[in-house]
Parts: C-alpha cells; sequence; structure tokens
C-alpha cells in the first residue's frame, strides 16, 4: 500500500506538468578544451531536452569535445550509432554518452569509466515506469 500511494505521488506531479529543467555545458562546434568552465552552461528546453549528451573525438592532434542538451531518445539514438566507432585511446574514436543530471556532461572524472554503463539510468527508467502503471491500475 504504501508503495502504491508513493508512485501515485510521483506520478500525480508528472501528471501535473511540473517543469523539469536541467542544466548541461554546450559546446556546438568541437573544442579542443573540454569546454567545462561556467561560460558554456546552458539551461536546456523544459520538459523537451532532459539529458546531456558529450561527444569526444580523438584525433591524432589531440580530444575534441561537443556537448549539448539533447532528449534521452535522441542522445540514445545518437550514442548507439556511434558505439561502433567508440574506442577511447585509438585515433579517430568517437564516443557520444548521454547522462540525466544538470551538468553531468562536465570535465572526465579521475575513473576510468564504461561507455555504456551512461545508459544504464534509462534503462533503469524502462523497467520501472511499466511497473508503476501496474501498480498504479492494479494489473500485477
Amino acid at each position: 500500500m504504501w508503495i502504491q500511494l508513493m508512485c501515485a505521488a510521483c506520478c500525480g506531479l508528472l501528471g501535473a506538468g511540473v517543469a523539469l529543467q536541467i542544466q548541461c555545458y554546450q559546446c556546438e562546434e568541437f573544442q579542443l578544451d573540454d569546454c567545462s568552465s561556467p561560460e558554456f552552461i546552458v539551461n536546456c528546453t523544459v520538459n523537451v531536452q532532459d539529458t546531456c549528451q558529450k561527444e569526444v573525438m580523438e584525433k591524432s592532434d589531440g580530444i575534441l569535445y561537443r556537448k549539448s542538451c539533447a532528449s534521452a531518445a535522441a542522445c540514445l539514438i545518437a550514442s548507439s550509432g556511434y558505439q561502433s566507432f567508440c574506442t577511447p585511446g585509438k585515433v579517430n574514436s568517437v564516443c557520444i554518452s548521454c547522462c540525466h543530471k544538470s551538468l553531468c556532461n562536465g570535465p572526465r572524472s579521475k575513473r576510468n569509466r564504461n561507455p555504456a554503463a551512461m545508459h544504464h539510468g534509462s534503462m533503469v527508467a524502462a523497467l520501472i515506469v511499466p511497473l508503476i502503471v501496474a501498480l498504479l491500475t492494479n494489473q500485477l
């Protein structure tokens, strides 16, 4: 019963049209630096662009970056389309990653990350939303 109440509250907020807006770093053209300073911060379009996207291209003369706001679907399509070109450390590698928190497409973290793991959050959401709907409609 408690879970159903929490789900109803969450779905009620989403259904009421609560504006969700995140901020991302944005540099339209490829940059030699990782464009993660305050002047590159933008507000994404409310309830449309819910994802930060980062594209990293490794060239012989250095690493190039492109960052932007995106919809989750558009970012997922772009990143999966370039998955076969993503070989970090290799010249001409192109990796596109998606994340769903403000400024998450900022500086690279010190620890080594698996680009495929960046999609974990959206996969979890895709599995949980139908479960919540089923709970609310008592179809379980």
